[in-house]
């Protein structure tokens, strides 16, 4: 069994990069991790159903974090997606063998761990696996306390997953350890926020970034006539489980990227890094407060088209908070 330190997380991925990194030795905080990969993010995909609902995203596409965050400190990934389970298997056994964690992507609704509430069909859950006793894996989930196991069977179930984002046994590690300078830092921590004002305010198209919360605003104003209450209610279901349930969601996201800059400020000390965050951190309990009209209409409280209309105000609020953040993000003189 290898040794592994076990760190709790406000979201998965950003959680099985701060553990794989530190179990090499480059110790980094989550909020660190998570504006280094860029992973505040907004996309309303109306053509794409998960949950019978539509995909409605507030970070960066999965893998990404990692895979950014190593990239700009120097580390060397390894990712490898399996068309076999026993393939897949035999990998992951070499490498837990070797005593090397390793993060996977996997499917929610299988994890036997979870509380029977959050299981649900979404597969861009990301776990680490450390270890093996028998035929049980050691897994340490960032989003749980401690660490717990899956069997063999569990884990190639969850592993291989079907529908939307379906993980076909993907894992992903470094590959060497590397020492991480605080220059490193610094210009992974620009490479960061500039990917980021990119991503939110110049992304092309009208359903990501800031101009996605709009369009989202726009739709939420018709759903009501135009789904009916029943459906209009489920999909509002889906952006508050997207948001509050997926991680850290919406607002929670908001929070860990205004964490970021705070701790950005302590390598860009001549920087207002401070400042801006406190913006991020509005726009985090705004979508804290319209996850709760949004719960308020689904459950049936508040039907009026005045209770969309505010839904649909909170994001609009929302998206030109974000819009004037990134813009000064964007205006910094490094």
């Amino acid at each position: 069994m290898s040794e592994f330190k076990h760190l709790q997380a406000a979201h998965c991925e950003n959680g099985v990069t701060t553990g794989l990194l530190n179990s090499i030795g480059v110790h980094i905080t989550e909020p660190l991790a998570f504006g280094i990969g860029s992973g505040l993010f907004y996309i309303y995909i109306p053509f794409l159903k998960i949950n019978h609902g539509p995909a409605i995203a507030f970070r960066t596409m999965p893998g990404n974090i990692f895979r950014r965050t190593c990239n700009s400190l120097g580390i060397p990934v390894v990712r490898k997606k399996f068309s076999s389970e026993k393939e897949a298997e035999r990998f992951l056994l070499e490498r837990i063998d070797e005593g090397k964690p390793v993060g996977a992507q996997v499917g929610v609704y299988y994890l036997t761990y979870f509380p029977k509430e959050y299981r649900f069909h979404f597969n861009a859950h990301n776990i680490i696996v450390y270890g093996r006793k028998d035929d049980n894996f050691l897994i340490s989930d960032p989003v749980m306390e401690g660490v717990t196991t899956l069997t063999s069977y569990e884990l190639e179930r969850v592993r291989f997953a079907k529908g939307p984002f379906a993980p076909k046994g993907q894992i992903y590690y470094p590959k060497e350890a590397k020492p991480v300078s605080r220059e490193q830092m610094q210009k992974a921590i620009v490479t960061g926020i500039k990917r980021n004002v990119r991503d939110m305010l110049y992304i092309p198209g009208n359903i990501a970034g800031v101009r996605g919360i709009k369009y989202t605003a726009n739709k939420i104003k018709k759903w009501r006539d135009t789904l009916g209450l029943e459906k209009a209610g489920l999909y509002l279901a889906q952006l508050v489980r997207m948001q509050e349930e997926i991680g850290t969601g919406g607002g929670g996201f908001r929070y860990i990227y205004g964490a970021f800059l705070q701790q950005a400020q302590e390598y860009h000390p001549n920087q207002p890094l401070k400042d801006i965050s406190k913006q991020f951190t509005k726009a985090g309990d705004l979508w804290r407060d319209s996850a709760v009209q949004a719960s308020g209409i689904y459950k049936g409280r508040i039907t009026e088209q005045k209770d969309f209309d505010k839904m649909a105000d909170y994001l609009y609020e929302i998206a030109e908070l974000e819009k004037a953040a990134f813009i000064s993000l964007s205006k910094l003189k490094w």
